[in-house]
């Protein structure tokens, strides 16, 4: 079977770049250009390919590329349209460089340390009513669960990225939900390294306090308190021999 040629150009910073590569660099700048929103459509496939002069295969394969790190959404017969942003595409990128030993879990572990406490600072400020009440519903519900690690750690998630929510800051929430695919991997070793209910237990109870100091609209305690959570977590990873 004959492979296609990937037709490419030079570019005398970079050196040759594929057709496809040129043709996402042409639609993120339609995209800006046209001032395009979320849930905006774009051109159909045919109507890019002739605007930026390559084949239709081109014009399909960089509207997927697109869509795989969630700048579009593209579907079977409809035209594509411009995504709401989320966590996918960096939790992809926090997978690969973990799992391929170029970043630490510890390293994530401080870089996500150093961001929830300005988003714990930042949720005291601004958080809604609804917000609050959510976080501490989530601490009843984390109490009930001490026997269920695996519905604890989606209800520990959940509160973190509620927290970022609050923060009123859309980059944050996405930053902090991407930390979530982290989360999954270490979940269970951290909570069996918390070899007694009482150690658990006191777990919840710091979810807790934050809740409490989010809610009294407290930033510094708030700071203080998820401060203390992850020191917590993070001694508990390295006594399991997790860095």
């Amino acid at each position: 079977m004959i492979k296609p040629i990937i037709q490419v150009e030079e570019n005398s910073k970079t050196g040759p770049r594929s057709l496809v590569d040129r043709t996402i660099d042409d639609i993120r700048i339609y995209i800006k250009e046209s001032e395009l929103g979320i849930g905006d459509a774009l051109p159909s496939e045919t109507a890019i390919s002739t605007q930026f002069k390559v084949s239709r295969t081109v014009a399909r394969e960089a509207l997927r590329a697109l869509a795989a790190i969630g700048i579009l959404n593209v579907g079977n017969g409809r035209r594509a349209r411009v995504a709401e942003p989320d966590a996918d595409a960096l939790s992809i990128i926090l997978d690969h460089t973990v799992y391929t030993g170029q970043l630490s879990i510890q390293q994530t572990l401080d870089l996500r340390r150093t961001l929830e406490l300005r988003t714990a600072s930042l949720a005291a400020l601004r958080r809604s009513d609804k917000q609050a009440r959510e976080l501490l519903d989530i601490v009843e519900q984390m109490l009930t669960k001490l026997d269920a690690p695996n519905a604890l750690m989606e209800l520990d998630i959940k509160f973190h990225g509620i927290i970022a929510l609050a923060s009123g800051n859309a980059l944050y929430s996405i930053i902090i939900n991407s930390f979530s695919v982290i989360t999954r991997q270490t979940w269970n070793i951290g909570w069996n390294s918390r070899a007694t209910e009482e150690n658990r237990r006191e777990n919840i109870l710091c979810h807790e306090r934050i809740a409490k100091a989010i809610m009294m609209q407290d930033p510094v305690r708030a700071e203080a308190e998820i401060s203390d959570h992850f020191d917590s977590a993070i001694n508990v990873l390295l006594k399991a021999g997790i860095t």
